[in-house]
């Protein structure tokens, strides 16, 4: 097995965590990836991964000399494009990571076209509502909305969506809508912690600055989902983000109050972790993600 092939070998375990996983994406058994990458760190002198019966994790030398395969990985599918031009297709797998309803309303479905267009690679698509660590979790791409920290990502813009307070129209057949956010102590709250999460406490925006009210939820969820059932049930008002509302607010089920009052706007980022060269599927999938994304949402 040439140096190369132990080098992909090893990057498709570390970054999946499992001996197992890695032979199945790449149609090997699991003692023959096993066996490359016991050659491999026989030829390093140095111990990559530490195995348990239940896990596999990078060493610290392990770690490093991933980010040096990656670099080597890509630049071969750089070289290999250079060489043949259109002949040669992307292929392998792409790792990407999304928040769950949003990467199931806007994402999955430019996935499948990408997929549509490049028939040698995969994806794998996470749908988390958490904070993936990329490097950690062998993930290649993530989509964030909100604010980024300060880190070594690259970040591509892609638009942005809108926290938004909403209510059923069965609903506002018995109570008038609020006009300020003052208002809100009049009516019934469905608190969503993934949104707000401080429960009783929701900040808006006037042209004098930020307001934050008091307010009394009558219930108080975890997901989205769940605040969207019980706000088209006629519960009572929720806030959610603009996306998660829009087909209802298209059929008229819902309307959105307090419009003067927005918070500013959330980013919707792609962000993938730093490096001078990324593979070809790579780039053309985020390319492809950020103009989809683009269309819908302005960015």
């Amino acid at each position: 097995m040439d140096r190369l092939e132990s080098l992909s070998i090893f990057a498709s375990v570390a970054e999946l965590g499992s001996f197992a996983e890695a032979a199945r994406q790449l149609n090997r058994s699991p003692a023959a990836v096993t066996r490359a990458v016991l050659a491999l760190e026989d030829y390093l002198q140095t111990q990559l991964l530490n195995r348990t019966t239940r896990s596999v994790a990078l060493t610290d030398a392990g770690a490093r000399y991933l980010e040096n395969c990656r670099r080597v990985l890509a630049a071969y599918d750089e070289l290999e494009a250079m060489n043949f031009g259109d002949q040669v297709q992307p292929r392998g797998a792409v790792n990407l990571t999304a928040p769950t309803m949003f990467g199931r309303l806007h994402v999955l479905g430019l996935v499948r076209s990408f997929l549509d267009h490049y028939p040698q690679v995969d994806v794998r698509l996470l749908l988390l509502d958490r904070v993936v660590s990329l490097v950690d979790e062998g993930m290649d791409l993530g989509i964030r909305l909100g604010e980024l920290p300060d880190s070594s990502l690259r970040a591509v813009h892609c638009g942005h969506v809108q926290r938004q307070v909403y209510g059923s129209a069965e609903y506002f057949e018995h109570r008038a809508a609020p006009r300020t956010p003052q208002d809100l102590a009049k009516h019934a709250i469905i608190a969503c912690t993934a949104i707000t999460p401080v429960p009783d406490r929701w900040t808006f925006y006037a042209a004098s600055g930020p307001v934050t009210v008091a307010v009394k939820p009558r219930l108080i969820v975890n997901t989205t989902d769940a605040a969207l059932a019980a706000v088209l049930d006629g519960a009572g008002l929720t806030c959610i983000m603009s996306y998660q509302a829009k087909p209802y607010v298209d059929s008229g089920k819902l309307k959105p109050v307090l419009i003067g009052y927005q918070p500013p706007p959330v980013p919707i980022h792609i962000v993938h972790p730093t490096g001078r060269h990324l593979p070809a599927k790579i780039r053309l999938l985020i390319d492809h993600l950020a103009e989809g994304l683009r269309k819908k949402f302005g960015g």
